[in-house]
């Protein structure tokens, strides 16, 4: 199943702290079992953790790309990402976090329109702020996943995040409310609905918390391409969720 044109999929917040990061290799893992050949973009410039979450080399990464791009030095992607699996590349965020404010965020928009041809799904982990980076990002998205709790801060944030969107009058936004996240709040799916005026486009039920989470993190794997946990509750909705955008 391969597509003629990347989708491309951002997955953010609206504060930190909602399981946005563990949301995106989750989402990964099913994207290469739909063997669908995806690119993790890490554009938490200044924290990003997805090379170390899956214990990849971090020898190359989005800074060295965008100033050899700049300088005439670039000659081909691989150059510059790591390979998870044969459908999961990752192109890393900068080794040393002072290089994140280096990166000229017109380069960003240059290699989006660059990998687009190259791949399948472009799976772009970002930050829950709104700097220019992370806006070119959203500007070049197919679908923009929320990640929330149901935590009373990320409902106000939220909130105003969708009326931020309906007043530029761009729906090509998904809320996914995480019941699984330790620190989640304490309101229902229905308050959250209700609260927001927006249905619920995936909801990760409590039980789709692992407490074997760390585990997965020290030896790099990626928790969905554990057949246990992809036919689980929650695993079911992330896959559902996917799907329905691919199919978009």
């Amino acid at each position: 199943m391969a597509l003629n044109k990347a989708k491309v999929i951002t997955v953010t917040s609206v504060k930190g702290g909602t399981g946005k990061t563990t949301t995106v290799l989750n989402l990964a893992g099913f994207l290469s079992e739909m063997k669908l050949r995806t690119i993790i973009v890490d554009l938490d410039l200044y924290s990003g953790s997805i090379a170390a979450m899956l214990n990849l080399d971090k020898g190359s990464d989005i800074y060295t790309l965008c100033e050899d791009y700049m300088n005439n030095r670039f000659n081909q992607f691989s150059d510059y990402v790591a390979k998870y699996n044969d459908y999961i590349d990752v192109l890393a965020a900068p080794v040393d976090p002072r290089n994140g404010s280096k990166i000229k965020a017109k380069y960003i928009s240059i290699i989006l329109s660059r990998l687009i041809l190259q791949y399948d799904v472009i799976l772009i982990d970002t930050t829950h702020t709104m700097e220019q980076t992370n806006l070119i990002a959203l500007d070049a998205s197919d679908a923009v996943l929320y990640v929330m709790t149901s935590d009373l801060m990320d409902i106000k944030n939220m909130k105003s995040m969708i009326a931020i969107y309906h007043d530029m009058d761009k729906h090509n936004y998904k809320i996914i409310l995480n019941e699984a996240y330790p620190n989640n709040g304490s309101y229902s799916k229905i308050d959250v609905k209700n609260a927001l005026g927006e249905n619920i486009d995936c909801l990760i039920p409590k039980g789709f918390y692992n407490h074997h989470i760390d585990d997965y993190v020290y030896q790099g794997k990626i928790m969905t391409l554990d057949k246990n946990v992809m036919k689980s509750k929650g695993g079911i909705a992330l896959k559902n969720l996917l799907e329905t955008i691919i199919k978009e």
